[in-house]
């Protein structure tokens, strides 16, 4: 019989080796950051991360993100060092321990912010993971993007009607002319339809509180309406969108 070469010999031993393996303790931190800004905690209602196998769609683990937005000069404004760790203690993280016998393709699933449902976005990403080889530190990092867009209406018919929107990064982090999300960055429209017509455009300008925008409409007359907000900025590419049923009464 002819013999195996010996990197044929080498790759039976090391998958007999992976056959028989014990299933290792494998702690893995998962965190979400907002783009363009901080990390997504409890002041959002947090993220939830759900771990599985990528191949088999085999759950693995899953829960929140808990803790804060983490440091807003190592985040945004000093400029990052390769290697330098981004998350302080504290930081938002969701941390599990998977026990895993082989490597394995490990999907991550992020879906938030969960206390903002009408804001929430979903990411995931897959990377391999190695028994007993832990993901830590800054950990697994997946980046959500999006802004939340909270309106307020309040509309009488014949009269003006006032629109107002809190707007905020993914994180929470606040939007003020000069800030570190400048006011002025953000293109801030709303629609306002009804029966499938367009009946108003209006632009939402800083209303003089951090990350509230306000607009005012001329006289409606009274019945139900379609409200769709947006809010863009053209440097990250970073946009909100959502929409309500309105009455004018």
């Amino acid at each position: 019989m002819k013999p195996h070469h010996p990197f044929v010999l080498a790759l039976a031993a090391a998958a007999a080796a992976f056959a028989t393996a014990q299933a290792e303790p494998t702690p893995v931190t998962v965190r979400a950051i907002a783009r363009d800004a901080k990390f997504i905690g409890d002041a959002m209602g947090g993220v939830r991360i759900v771990l599985s196998n990528a191949k088999t769609g085999a759950k693995l683990a899953e829960g929140l993100t808990k803790g804060g937005t983490g440091d807003t000069p190592r985040l945004i404004v000093n400029p990052r060092v390769r290697g330098e760790p981004l998350a302080t203690p504290g930081a938002a993280a969701f941390t599990a321990t998977l026990d895993i016998d082989r490597p394995t393709l490990v999907r991550a699933e992020a879906i938030g912010p969960l206390g903002k449902p009408d804001s929430q976005s979903t990411v995931s990403a897959t990377q391999w993971i190695l028994p007993g080889r832990a993901v830590d530190g800054d950990g697994w990092v997946l980046e959500l993007p999006g802004l939340v867009i909270e309106p307020t209406w309040a509309a009488v018919a014949d009269k003006p009607a006032t629109l107002s929107a809190k707007i905020t990064l993914m994180c929470g982090c606040p939007i003020e002319p000069g800030g570190h999300w400048d006011a002025g960055e953000y293109e801030v429209l709303a629609t306002l339809s009804r029966g499938g017509k367009t009946v108003a455009t209006l632009p939402l300008v800083y209303a003089g509180t951090p990350s509230m925008f306000a607009a005012t409409a001329s006289s409606l007359p009274a019945g139900r309406y379609r409200l769709l907000l947006t809010a863009h900025n053209a440097s990250t590419g970073n946009t909100g969108v959502v929409g309500r049923d309105v009455e004018v009464k």
